[in-house]
């Protein structure tokens, strides 16, 4: 197998390569917004709701499955074993996949009528079916090169495959969809798919080059039942209910009479406010992909002092994280929404929103660490819960308060999530938290952008807020000198390590 290099690097890899693409992930939804409008945004967010439900059935939970069986193996020294850890996960993801992909394309018009309510995207939902099981292979390839640590192959072939998706896409709204909202539907589900097909070829080329002797069969049904499953349930789960949500908020919102055109309403927050909210998260998924097989070989390993240490460090560095972004999206979210979409109603959900952002972000990590610990039965509990509260929320709400309703009910049950997996989390490391340093940090937030917002340059409330915020931190002992020694101890051994 190829060197293992430190997960704070591979951590730094998937960092850039993230940021990179949601950098131009984001452009194209703008560049989207742009051509088909918050009418037609909203109803691809329909159709993309649709086919992401279809595509985490088909998944069916073996992309966690596999990065996990794989950790397991490579803890244990069993190289050899890993292919028959890929030989049951190709198996029931072609299986899984190909019944997902029948069942969409033979009730796409039937899903087109009743649930998107838009006849239009009947050939959009049947090209998602066709490629759906290359969609499936996708996830057992990248879950195991991601558990065997071969970040920069991956992250090459993500950028390819972004390149791809955008190409195709553009070319297929140039030359033949025109303004037509069901043939854009169509282009951008063309370009995911070609996507898809690009990075299979690429990975599954890259294993065969590998030639890694096989040990004598494993047994693998069982292990692999056991962790793909549970994480199927809450994923298929979940995402259901997501769905019914997406296609729920439309037409609740349509009984408010103070909304005049609910679709539009809902595209652009789904498809404009989002994205720009969860940009800078792009550098903690980074890390959140990585602390799923390093926690598991772990484990697998009996490493406890380096389970807490990792756990530690993690929850810090997303806390301070959060808080870093929170102030400055809700500094800048008028200007920054007015200047990508020329909408100020973006801009004022944004400011609302970004206030979440410091918990939607230790969530993020707080999932990951709490699946690498193979605590995916208790994730499925967490899930259904919270998910299921958000949809009564949205039912009861929508029609009362509006797009109100809809910020009550995402707070609400995001925060219930959160304070559940952490306290699982907690308790199985027996790691405690003391409540200085979160409180301190809100604090220091808090105050530094009521005195940035005094500004009237956008670049000197960012100057003003960070300093700010990083002074009453370290003068609230929230980052002390250890934090800054650490830091500065990584870059010296990055810069020995590219010397030697």
């Amino acid at each position: 197998m190829p060197k293992k290099i430190p997960i704070f690097y591979s951590a730094l890899l998937l960092t850039g390569v993230n940021l990179l693409l949601r950098l131009v992930g984001t452009s194209f939804q703008v560049y989207i917004s742009g051509r088909i409008g918050a009418a037609g945004v909203g109803l691809l967010q329909l159709v993309m709701s649709v086919g992401s439900l279809a595509m985490i059935a088909g998944i069916g939970g073996i992309r966690t499955a596999t990065m996990y069986l794989t950790a397991e193996e490579l803890g244990r020294k069993k190289h050899g074993s890993v292919l028959w850890v890929l030989s049951g996960c190709f198996l029931y993801s072609i299986v899984c996949g190909g019944t997902v992909a029948l069942l969409l394309y033979r009730f796409a018009p039937w899903i087109a009528e009743h649930w998107i309510g838009d006849p239009r995207t009947v050939e959009a939902l049947r090209l998602l079916a066709a490629f759906l099981p290359v969609t499936c292979l996708c996830a057992v390839m990248t879950g195991y090169f991601t558990a065997a640590n071969r970040i920069g192959i991956l992250a090459a072939v993500e950028v390819a495959e972004q390149l791809c998706a955008m190409g195709v896409t553009m070319a297929a709204l140039t030359f033949w969809s025109g303004d037509d909202p069901g043939l854009a539907c169509q282009s951008v589900v063309l370009g995911s798919c070609a996507g898809s097909c690009l990075t299979l070829l690429c990975l599954a080329a890259l294993r065969l080059r590998e030639q890694i002797p096989p040990s004598p069969r494993i047994p693998i049904r069982h292990r692999l039942f056991q962790a793909a499953v549970p994480l199927a349930l809450a994923d298929v789960l979940k995402s259901g209910i997501n769905t019914t949500e997406n296609l729920m908020v439309p037409k609740r919102l349509a009984r408010n009479p103070s909304i005049t055109d609910p679709l539009a309403c809902f595209g652009v927050l789904s498809g404009m406010v989002f994205p720009v909210l969860m940009f800078p998260a792009c550098i903690l998924f980074g890390l959140a992909e990585l602390l799923i097989p390093e926690l598991a070989r772990c484990a697998a390993a009996g490493s406890k002092q380096r389970i807490t240490y990792l756990v530690k460090r993690s929850l810090r560095v997303s806390m301070l994280y959060g808080a870093i972004f929170a102030g400055l999206e809700f500094l800048l979210a008028e200007a920054l929404c007015l200047r990508l979409y020329g909408n100020p109603q973006a801009g004022r959900y944004l400011k609302l929103y970004a206030l979440l952002i410091p918990m939607l972000y230790c969530d993020a990590i707080t999932d990951a660490m709490t699946k690498g610990l193979g605590q995916q039965k208790v994730c499925v509990r967490y899930n259904i819960l919270t998910s299921a509260l958000d949809v009564l929320f949205l039912y009861l709400l929508l029609p009362r308060l509006g797009m109100e309703g809809y910020f009550i009910s995402f707070f609400g049950t995001h925060l219930l999530n959160f304070c559940l997996s952490l306290r699982r989390l907690l308790k199985i490391t027996g790691i405690s938290i003391p409540f200085y340093i979160p409180a301190m940090t809100a604090a220091a937030a808090i105050a530094s952008v009521w005195s940035a917002a005094s500004l009237s340059v956008p670049a000197a409330r960012c100057i003003c807020y960070l300093c700010l915020l990083l002074s009453l931190l370290y003068l609230f002992r929230v980052i002390s000198g250890e934090d800054l020694s650490w830091v500065r101890g990584l870059f010296r051994l990055s810069r020995r390590e590219n010397a030697a």
